[in-house]
């Protein structure tokens, strides 16, 4: 039974050290993170103010991306963010996917 116990805590240990290892973010994740985070609170902030799914569409395309995967993923987090029933603040939708993208990009590794 001693043995097993023991065996659990050196395992446990391991798995925190793994942890440990792992809560290392790339800085283009984490740039990703914080520019998609901006974009779903512009997006939420566009929503908001009642600006139609269209005109904000428009309003990317107007857009200047440093990066060819910015506008295609801009359209999609706008997307999921005018269909989302939520009407909390832009700040708010900042924090949120700025958390889940890294917690997201943690568990990957």
């Amino acid at each position: 039974m001693r043995k097993i116990g023991m065996a659990l805590v050196s395992m446990g240990i391991a798995g925190l050290a793994l942890t440990a290892q792992a809560r290392e973010l790339m800085p283009n994740d984490r740039y990703m993170c914080s520019w998609g985070a901006g974009t779903a609170a512009r997006a939420q902030e566009l929503k908001l103010s009642g600006v139609s799914l269209y005109a904000a569409r428009q309003k990317i395309h107007s857009y200047k991306f440093d990066k060819s995967w910015m506008r295609m993923m801009a359209m999609g987090i706008t997307e999921q963010t005018y269909d989302s029933p939520t009407r909390i603040k832009p700040a708010a939708v900042r924090e949120s996917f700025y958390s889940d993208c890294v917690r997201y990009k943690l568990a990957r590794k």
